[in-house]
């Protein structure tokens, strides 16, 4: 479980510095051409397991993370842990507000389950 939090850390060093320098738009290419590797590694962690993960790694963040940042890193180590995660990236009108979630096969992983109900989504990738 350390390793998974440290890689989430470092997952989440690495979009504050895409969000910071680089912008949305490539943030988006990056999460979107994440491709799902295979799950080679005999003890296959749950996408629980690597969820809670990057909820640890938000803990002892140096800052607070903001919901783009934490589903990023979540989709990008789902993936890189032979899970097909999915960011979802949604808005409601009044008042608006945005937020970002992760899915797996339509199910929201990382967040409450009724975000569907909440907000609209945008934009998958």
């Amino acid at each position: 479980m350390k390793r998974l939090v440290l890689e989430s850390w470092l997952l989440l060093i690495y979009f504050e510095f895409v969000m910071r320098f680089r912008g949305f738009k490539v943030l988006h290419e990056v999460v979107r051409n994440e491709k799902v590797r295979d799950a080679s590694d005999p003890v296959l962690s749950s996408s629980t397991d690597l969820c809670h993960a990057v909820d640890l790694a938000c803990v002892f963040y140096f800052r607070q993370v903001m919901c783009l940042q934490r589903s990023a890193a979540t989709t990008l180590l789902l993936r890189r842990h032979g899970r097909e995660g999915e960011m979802a990236i949604g808005a409601q009108l009044l008042p608006f507000k945005s937020h970002a979630w992760v899915e797996i096969k339509g199910a929201v992983v990382n967040d409450k389950p009724y975000m569907h109900d909440i907000y609209r989504v945008l934009e998958r990738c």
